[in-house]
């Protein structure tokens, strides 16, 4: 029959108009996540607040109510912090009169409170504490988990004085007028949200839920920072789409078909959830309903009968398809139910309408699939997965009443999200038991709250710490400078002799060498008016040379010297040399400095208290190397400052931070009591990784400090070096993470043996993990053979960037003390200085530097700052230094 065939057709969506579909929801989905377009969505993709799926370990008795379409369901359940295996569960329902349905809304939430009351005495009433869980399937705008306004009624509720209004604060001053003082509302959801959690349950956490019943809704878990709406970014969180209003901007027009118009058009809310109408069982008997009239009218069905009973609204439900589309019995309930309505319905009439039901049903489930398909290829992109596998929890009367709808919802989506693996797990026991688990999830997430918070707080440093901080370390710079104090300092602001930087008028060609860990870098540096051009080699300083004996490093120094005027055609030159020496040293001469003190992992023997420009050149006589001309031996944190300061006139202040920590500065003469003179300026090498040493910052370091510090070759010595550089921040955080595991708020408090292993937890992870998603944290976890929920990771990443932030700030402190001093030494009412910077912690970590500079100017409102990389390191500063020298000396 043609008229069939067209019928069937129309009803009919290609895959590749589904594949359409698909992307239309997904433009949808982030049209409601985006701040800016949230307002104009219609797929609304509400924040639920829900933040966590269980893990098993929540405990202690809850209470639920939930709303559903014509009763009001109660329960009690008590976990036992046993995997959830064994839920005690009790509840009741209560029928719910018509008329407070379309009543007032005070009158809806004191029948809510009446049966709550009842259900208790009938249990016992328990006296103590109860948090109750609060199923409300409406649309909502949720501010918090025990916060949320009602947008608007659906589903024959239209009760007066309740939208716009916080309905948990309804509930809750309804319960206590019924005295029942002990039960709190902790969290508000919806039905979808509550199947989800009902199906975490055990094995796998569900991720994604679908409700397929009178109406439709999907929800799903994603990071919280893809919220916009959201303001906290961390960690997880549960989005409602509320999916049903999909297409209401048109985005359906092409699949819409005139039947689905005439069941818009009769329905309560024309225009609106026009994805729902396609899909929801309180519409699908309309539309087979709608199909049969025109077919009816074209003579294509119930030829010669009258079919004015079909023109009655509701004369044909969803059960009743539902069951006529049954292979073996639904010819027969075919007959039944089109008898019923006096149709006298031939064989062919049976027939036909089960075709028309069946392809009704198809199509719903194909429009379900599509917008399931949507989600799973929207969390596996925004995961950066290449294949995403997830539970899926399905409850409603379509999914669980017609195996048919199951099947085809399964397989198309399998077609439109091929890169995808989802398995359906039917909900067995209602919303009501997910509920009780979101709020068991919610005080568990409460309580480890409160927990990490109290472990961390001695990290997170206070603007009064950090102007502290400030404040001590100017007044040790003080000290520093004044020959009757330096002693006590633990600033040794030791003269450089440095006294000029670059004025563009150096020429020629330099070595230099830069010595400041176990690599180490030789360079020939040319000066001419057109620039600085470079070339440079890097040689390796085996452990056992920098714990060895000074003669066996000098002489390894020596002979990469060598090798590297060999290889670039330097042999029978004698080059003015600059070395840069990054440790502690008392300079008595732009080219001599003693060593006062090793640090980096550095202990060779018989250079302390030498001159390590002596120490070279003895170095080079041993080896009988006459191409030394050492000029100038600096820091790298001097060689960072001129070589900043050759692009920068304005760049007095150097600083490192990478492996360790360090900054210098041009400080006025007639500041400077540790040597002779009054006039001009010098640069002060400050070796404020000591900054602390006599007990200053004592209050600032927490005990995970300590632990750090005990196990370091250098105990008690570079203490604020151990609060900021790279060599101590993975320390620092695995040993927090190791109390979060002792205290069981970490890993399920399972046993960690890798995290035992010292410096197994570098610090290049603070900046791999600090701006990445959490999947990819989980994944570095995983690599460390450390087996981590969403949770754990979201945990491991809040401790990174505690530990970060508290070393970019105290950094910020310490810069604020110089900026502020060179200020008020020249007697300027504000100071626009430039700070050269290196070091790999600053440059590597995503946020470091936005953490200093945000600190910086709170700090030092008076000083503009700014802060320009060295990107050619140390060694060019070094070779500036030498010229500069050379063109004095000239």
């Amino acid at each position: 029959c043609l008229q069939i065939q067209r019928a069937l057709l129309a009803l009919t969506i290609p895959l590749e108009t589904l594949q359409a579909v698909k992307g239309r929801m997904l433009q949808a989905m982030h049209k409601g996540l985006s701040r800016q377009t949230h307002a104009q969505a219609d797929v609304r993709m509400l924040p639920t607040y829900v933040c966590s799926t269980p893990d098993g370990t929540e405990k202690g008795e809850f209470l639920v109510v939930e709303m559903c379409q014509n009763h009001v369901r109660t329960l009690w359940m008590a976990l036992a912090g046993d995997g959830n295996q064994s839920p005690q569960i009790t509840y009741k329902t209560f029928d719910m009169p018509e008329d407070i349905m379309q009543g007032k809304g005070e009158a809806l939430f004191d029948f809510i409170a009446q049966s709550l009351r009842q259900f208790l005495d009938g249990i016992g009433r328990p006296q103590h504490h109860l948090p109750l869980g609060f199923v409300f399937p409406f649309s909502c705008r949720q501010t918090q988990l025990d916060k949320a306004e009602l947008i608007s009624w659906s589903k024959g509720f239209s009760c007066s004085d309740v939208e716009g209004r916080d309905v948990v604060q309804l509930l809750q001053s309804a319960i206590n007028k019924q005295e029942l003082y002990h039960v709190e509302v902790v969290a508000l959801l919806n039905d979808t949200v509550g199947t989800m959690m009902t199906c975490s349950l055990s094995g796998k956490p569900c991720e994604i839920a679908l409700i397929v019943d009178k109406g439709t809704n999907s929800c799903f878990m994603t990071e919280a920072h893809l919220v916009e709406m959201v303001e906290d970014s961390s960690g997880q969180m549960c989005v409602n789409t509320e999916w049903g209003y999909f297409g209401d901007d048109g985005a359906l027009r092409d699949i819409l078909t005139p039947y689905d118009h005439n069941v818009d058009k009769e329905s309560s809310n024309p225009g609106t959830k026009r994805f729902e109408k396609l899909i929801g069982s309180l519409y699908l008997g309309e539309i087979v309903r709608h199909v049969l009239i025109t077919l009816a009218a074209e003579k294509a069905l119930f030829i010669g009968r009258n079919i004015a009973i079909l023109r009655k609204k509701g004369s044909i439900k969803t059960q009743q398809i539902l069951e006529i589309i049954d292979s073996e019995k639904g010819m027969a309930e075919a007959k039944r139910t089109l008898e019923a309505l006096g149709l006298q319905p031939s064989e062919q009439d049976c027939c036909r309408v089960q075709q028309v039901c069946r392809m009704v049903l198809s199509r719903a489930a194909a429009l379900c699939a599509t917008g399931l398909a949507a989600i799973l290829s929207y969390m596996c992109r925004s995961r950066e997965l290449e294949h995403l596998s997830v539970n899926v929890a399905v409850d409603g009367d379509l999914y669980q009443g017609q195996s048919r709808f199951g099947e085809i919802l399964q397989s198309v989506t399998g077609l439109l999200a091929p890169e995808c693996s989802a398995t359906l797990l039917p909900s067995v026991d209602g919303t009501g038991k997910g509920a009780a688990m979101v709020t068991a999830v919610a005080l568990r997430l409460a309580a480890h709250r409160r927990e990490v918070n109290e472990l961390l707080a001695p990290l997170r440093l206070s603007r009064a710490d950090l102007e502290h901080v400030q404040a001590l370390m100017r007044q040790e710079m003080e000290l520093g400078l004044k020959q009757e104090t330096n002693d006590t300092s633990s600033l040794r602001m030791l003269p450089t002799y440095v006294c000029g930087t670059p004025d563009g008028t150096e020429q020629g060609d330099f070595l230099a060498l830069d010595l400041g860990g176990t690599n180490f870098r030789v360079l020939v540096v040319r000066i001419a008016e057109d620039g600085i051009r470079m070339a440079s080699e890097i040689y390796i300083i085996p452990i056992n040379i920098m714990q060895g004996t000074g003669e066996a490093l000098f002489d390894h120094i020596v002979n990469c010297i060598a090798d590297f005027q060999l290889k670039h055609e330097l042999m029978g030159q004698v080059l003015p040399l600059g070395f840069t020496f990054s440790f502690p040293c008392q300079q008595l001469g732009l080219d001599k400095a003693v060593l006062l003190s090793w640090t980096k992992g550095f202990s060779a023997s018989g250079c302390v208290g030498q001159d390590v420009v002596q120490l070279l050149r003895q170095a080079a006589q041993r080896k009988q190397y006459s191409g030394l001309k050492v000029v100038a031996v600096v820091n790298d944190t001097v060689g960072t400052m001129m070589s900043c300061g050759h692009e920068d006139p304005k760049c007095e202040i150097g600083l490192i931070v990478g492996t360790g920590t360090n900054a210098c500065y041009m400080e006025e003469m007639q500041n400077v009591g540790t040597v002779e003179g009054d006039e001009g300026r010098m640069c002060i090498n400050m070796e404020w990784g000591a900054f602390g040493d006599n007990g200053c910052l004592n209050d600032f370091f927490t005990d995970f400090d300590r632990l750090v510090d005990e196990k370091t070759i250098n105990p008690g010595r570079q203490r604020f070096e151990k609060l900021i550089s790279g060599m101590y921040l993975g320390e620092i955080v695995r040993h927090i993470l190791l109390t979060l595991v002792e205290k069981q708020l970490l890993f399920q408090g399972r046993p960690c043996p890798k995290l035992h292993t010292k410096d197994i937890f570098q610090t290049k992870f603070l900046s791999e993990i600090d701006g990445l998603a959490v999947q990819h944290v989980q994944t570095i976890l995983q690599n460390l053979e450390l087996k981590a929920s969403f949770e754990d990771s979201a945990l491991v990443r809040e401790v990174c960037q505690t530990v970060s932030l508290r070393a970019a700030q105290l950094c910020a402190a310490g810069l604020a003390a110089v900026a502020e001093k060179m200020r008020q030494s020249r007697g300027l009412p504000h100071l626009a200085v430039t700070v050269g910077v290196d070091g790999t912690l600053y440059k590597m970590h995503p946020s470091f530097s936005k953490h200093i500079e945000q600190t910086l100017k709170y700090l030092a409102p008076h000083c503009a700052v700014t802060f320009l990389r060295s990107e050619d390191g140390s060694g060019k500063g070094a070779a500036l230094v030498a010229a500069v020298a050379c063109r004095g000396a000239e």
